[in-house]
């Protein structure tokens, strides 16, 4: 059996309908919602009427966007298995992806685990005998820690955004502790930065992209890099108590098994006196339900620096991996925020994984 073949198995298995979505799309939802890795890998192009279209560099998007677009009903799921584009350096441009996107379901610690054990089944069957390290972290719990530390809003929305990059949560670490000294923007975008005014700066800043020839879809918008003068600019002058700063560096050190980790980060929030009970019995309800799927093969680690940093992710986050490739082979979360940045007219609660079939294939081969 191919290994699409026993993707598609797995899917019929689960009575799981193939989603179809065109490979051109919409350029604008990608550049908006998109991290800025992604966003330098897209392949944009634009049609007659000058229309940003992009090739499809993932399928969630496309997927939600579908589903927003047909009105369908809830809870539903969604499987796909087709081609994504991305820019590389090295290496090809086009790869095999496949996934199950699961929308509407309101029982979230159910949906999570459904989604994990999914993953891990469709592995299973890909790679038997190959175990599984799963790696959990949670947006969620991240957020209510900043809260309950107290943090200001600018700082909390910073350090969100920057949950699952190493390298950009270690430099607003590093702001947090000793904020860097002010830059000289020059005149007049300094003047607009210190009235605060977002749409004015984002105005100057396409101007002066024009002038230089910059298109401004080509990474960050003026828009995005305005919002980010303003907050530097405001997060410049806040100082944080020193035992807030030591609690956020003591729970983004937290790896546990998972098994375990419920009763870790109660510790911890009573060590530090913070009150997280809502966000705990979430995490603790979804390891439950996680622990009920009696997966086989797979070892379950929480960890609490693990994320991703994207908008729309909301909870659950999770990567896959077997001894074979270092490089994770599955990837998903919860993305609660996605369908109603993407038009929905009432909040839909989703979740769900891509597959790297091309990662699976190297991992078969003897």
């Amino acid at each position: 059996m191919t290994l699409t073949e026993t993707i598609l198995a797995r899917f019929a298995a689960e009575r799981i309908a193939l989603a179809e979505v065109p490979i051109l799309q919409p350029a604008d939802p990608f550049l908006d919602m998109a991290g800025e890795d992604l966003r330098r890998r897209i392949f944009l192009t634009q049609s007659e009427t000058g229309e940003s279209l992009c090739l499809r560099p993932e399928f969630t998007i496309p997927v939600c966007r579908d589903h927003i677009a047909r009105q369908a009903g809830t809870p539903r799921r969604y499987a796909y298995l087709g081609e994504v584009f991305r820019q590389h350096r090295a290496g090809g441009t086009q790869f095999l992806q496949a996934g199950i996107e699961d929308l509407g379901e309101t029982d979230t610690s159910t949906a999570d685990a459904r989604s994990v054990a999914d993953a891990c089944r469709l592995l299973n069957e890909a790679l038997p005998d190959a175990g599984l390290t799963v790696i959990i972290g949670d947006q969620a719990i991240f957020e209510a820690v900043l809260a309950a530390l107290g943090l200001p809003r600018g700082w909390q929305m910073r350090l969100a955004r920057a949950f699952g990059s190493a390298d950009m949560l270690e430099a607003a670490l590093t702001d947090l502790a000793s904020p860097p000294k002010k830059r000289n923007l020059g005149q007049p975008i300094s003047r607009l930065v210190a009235a605060r005014d977002r749409a004015a700066v984002a105005g100057y800043l396409e101007k002066q992209m024009e002038v230089a020839g910059i298109s401004p879809s080509a990474g960050r918008t003026p828009d995005d890099i305005a919002r980010r003068l303003i907050e530097k600019a405001e997060l410049g002058a806040v100082r944080i108590a020193d035992d807030a700063f030591e609690a956020l560096k003591r729970f983004l050190a937290i790896r546990e098994p998972l098994a375990q980790a419920g009763e870790t980060l109660r510790r911890f929030a009573d060590d530090c006196d913070l009150f997280l009970d809502a966000a705990l019995e979430q995490f603790e309800q979804r390891a439950d339900a996680l622990a009920a799927q009696q997966l086989q093969g797979a070892s379950f680690t929480y960890d609490a620096a693990f994320g991703r940093p994207l908008d729309y992710y909301t909870g659950l986050v999770f990567e896959i991996s077997a001894p074979s490739d270092p490089r994770p082979l599955v990837g998903g979360g919860r993305y609660d925020r996605l369908l109603t940045m993407l038009g929905a007219e009432h909040p839909i609660p989703g979740v769900g994984f891509s597959v790297w079939l091309d990662r699976i294939e190297g991992a078969r081969k003897p």
